[in-house]
């Protein structure tokens, strides 16, 4: 079995993954609603093109339901996941996406009961938000698995695609995030700061609401999470001010002016995404101060997203996964980011 459904397949990162499935001999059908951009996709690599928007229950649910998975690439998530994660559910069909948002991981947390009671996995966040986070979470809760406290950063190079950029203006308005003893919180935007060791090099870095507040504490029962982005000082310093704004960015011609100008951006090329890399850091402790670090060098994050969320649309078509909602690390192992080309402990 090869075919499932990659929906916002024209997207700067859902053709990544769809020239990374056919790379992997699968067969993708492409779908989203744009019809001219899908059936020239379509046409140029030889494949099934389906033209759809979400609202339509009934008619999104016939376009899915004879396929076993479905993969969301369309952001911003906090617009596509309920539907497509209800169709799913009712078609009775795998739900994966790339999202990075928390709450989204949330809405899909909540449909574990129904995922169980369906046998259909539901999987969000199948990329580099947040496949190499989640594995270091796991691997540290490895080794400390007393630990009460966990770091997790990140440095992306490389610049964002624009659904990333348009996720980004939505996070402005919500501020940050973290895990404390358990509970999810609000924090100021730029909480904290501090600095990061790569190799001879110091990386300053800022709290920002990182998916894995959510999904690292699923995954690992560690009641205490921060997630960090390695950014110049004077990066931290402008998000910091941000915060006077906070309730004017929340507001509906506010937040459409900002993603019509996160909109033109077109995405880092080919010869950017060669060039650029990532580095992710994890930290633990444990009440008695014990700790234990680990680092990761790894390709560009759109490259990691195609290669992480096709492994992970492999693993569920190869073979029988009991139904639930599951992290990456939950579902493909802590080792899993390991397997992925280019990624390497550093």
């Amino acid at each position: 079995m090869s075919r499932f459904l990659i929906y916002g397949a024209n997207g700067y990162t859902g053709r990544l993954i769809v020239q990374e499935a056919l790379r992997q001999n699968l067969q993708p059908v492409l779908a989203g609603r744009n019809r001219a951009a899908l059936e020239a996709m379509a046409q140029e690599f030889n494949l099934a093109a389906r033209v759809f928007d979400l609202a339509d229950a009934a008619q999104l649910q016939r376009h899915i339901e004879d396929l076993p998975l479905v993969l969301n690439c369309a952001g911003p998530f906090s617009e596509t996941a309920q539907p497509m994660l209800d169709a799913c559910l009712a078609a009775k069909v795998h739900y994966l996406d790339i999202t990075g948002e928390i709450d989204v991981f949330a809405l899909c947390h909540r449909a574990d009961a129904r995922a169980r009671e369906c046998g259909i996995v539901v999987a969000p966040g199948t990329g580099f938000d947040v496949v190499p986070t989640d594995c270091v979470a796991a691997q540290l809760k490895q080794r400390l698995p007393d630990a009460t406290h966990l770091v997790l950063a990140f440095e992306a190079g490389g610049g964002p695609s624009p659904g990333t950029a348009k996720t980004s203006v939505e996070g402005l308005a919500k501020g940050g995030r973290a895990r404390r003893d358990g509970q999810l919180v609000e924090v100021p935007l730029g909480w904290k700061a501090r600095e990061f060791r790569r190799g001879d090099q110091v990386r300053s870095a800022m709290t920002i609401p990182w998916g894995d507040v959510y999904t690292a504490y699923i995954s690992t029962g560690i009641p205490n999470i921060e997630t960090y982005m390695a950014v110049s000082p004077a990066t931290i310093r402008r998000v910091r001010r941000l915060r006077w704004l906070k309730p004017l960015l929340g507001l509906g011609p506010v937040q459409a002016w900002l993603k019509h100008r996160a909109g033109s951006t077109a995405g880092p090329d080919a010869g950017k995404r060669e060039r650029s890399g990532c580095t992710v850091w994890g930290e633990v402790r444990n009440a008695a101060g014990a700790q234990a670090q680990l680092m990761l060098s790894a390709p560009n994050g759109y490259e990691l997203t195609a290669t992480a969320s096709i492994g992970m649309v492999r693993r569920l078509l190869g073979q029988p996964v009991a139904g639930g909602f599951y992290t990456p690390s939950l579902l493909m192992g802590a080792d899993y980011v390991l397997s992925l080309p280019g990624v390497s402990q550093a």
